[in-house]
């Protein structure tokens, strides 16, 4: 028998596999970025269809089977996508896209997942003036939490243009992200 485990989840991207099922890629607190198999999710009235759109977040059971990771259940807590508008989807894609770039195998880092929680929250909360700052901000503080940026960052949890005001010229973020980016070696 194998071990479940309960945990909370982002939907970073999904990709269709075979008829009826699907690749998810998970950010999870405990276990980090892992890629499940969702088998029968892209049937017409799959129950776990909502739970696993990309950028929503789900409580998901998952198991770790001789193949990779497999998806046994998920519960719909917040679907993210719908509560941002299409610039602060766009955003979201970028930052989603960095964190699937720089991250390779699976990496159990808290850190990762509050930030990606939070930039989520920011994106379908502030005005759409200060999506740049707070897209700015993210791709920092997922350099940071991977160790390739050595820097004072804003308090934990603030996305908007003051925290960003806080760190300096935004050309001067972008280009300790870039350094980060860089020092990946990807």
């Amino acid at each position: 028998m194998r071990h479940k485990y309960q945990t909370d989840a982002i939907v970073l991207a999904r990709y269709p596999v075979a008829e009826g099922s699907a690749h998810c890629v998970l950010l999870t607190p405990e276990l980090g970025l892992i890629r499940v198999r969702a088998q029968g999710v892209r049937k017409s009235g799959a129950k776990l269809a909502a739970a696993l759109a990309t950028f929503a977040e789900c409580d998901a059971i998952v198991l770790r089977g001789r193949e990779g990771w497999r998806l046994s259940g998920a519960v719909l807590k917040e679907n993210w996508f719908s509560r941002m508008n299409p610039s602060g989807r766009a955003r979201a894609g970028r930052i989603a896209g960095l964190l699937l770039r720089l991250v390779q195998g699976e990496s159990a880092d808290p850190a990762l997942y509050r930030t990606l929680a939070d930039f989520f929250e920011a994106l379908g909360r502030l005005p759409e003036e200060e999506h740049d700052a707070a897209e700015t901000l993210a791709a920092l503080r997922l350099v940071a939490a991977l160790g390739l940026d050595a820097g004072a960052l804003p308090a934990e949890g603030a996305y908007d243009s003051s925290a960003l005001r806080a760190l300096g010229e935004r050309g001067n973020v972008i280009a300790r992200v870039n350094r980060g980016i860089a020092a990946s070696g990807l």
